[in-house]
């Protein structure tokens, strides 16, 4: 089992890592959150999983507020991000951004709860990509 810490190889900051990221992934809704998510071959240097939180300064105007959501966002991460990485093969890494879309704030609770099932959500479309690629090298 994996620490349960959120390390700093596991936060996106390459801008063209983001840049790609959103420009050709899949995403998927459980509101007020919103994932976009995207597999790419791994080196052996980077982390299984790279995370971006983003909480627009058009939803909460004062900075104090976009800190606390994004706090909650993290801490709801590290409790299930386990659930990323037993899905994940190990060639491949997964860019993963949640992408606040409310302008309300949530009890720790509701958010832990979305972003668990966002976490499944995304879970199982890797295992039935993995199955779909098995099958095709099976064939082959």
């Amino acid at each position: 089992m994996r620490a349960q810490g959120f390390r700093k190889q596991e936060r996106m900051v390459s801008q063209v890592l983001i840049q790609t990221l959103f420009e050709g992934s899949h995403s998927m809704a459980a509101f007020p959150l919103r994932a976009v998510y995207m597999t790419m071959e791994r080196d052996a240097y980077d982390a299984p999983v790279q995370l971006l939180i983003s909480v627009p300064k058009k939803r909460f105007k004062h900075a104090v507020d976009r800190n606390r959501v994004k706090r909650q966002l993290r801490e709801a991460f590290r409790h299930h991000k386990q659930v990323l990485y037993d899905a994940l093969p190990a060639d491949k890494r997964l860019l993963l951004a949640f992408v606040w879309q409310s302008d309300r704030h949530q009890l720790s609770a509701d958010i832990d709860r979305k972003v668990y099932g966002l976490l499944q959500r995304v879970s199982e479309r890797l295992q039935a990509i993995a199955e779909k690629q098995q099958a095709v090298v099976e064939k082959l």
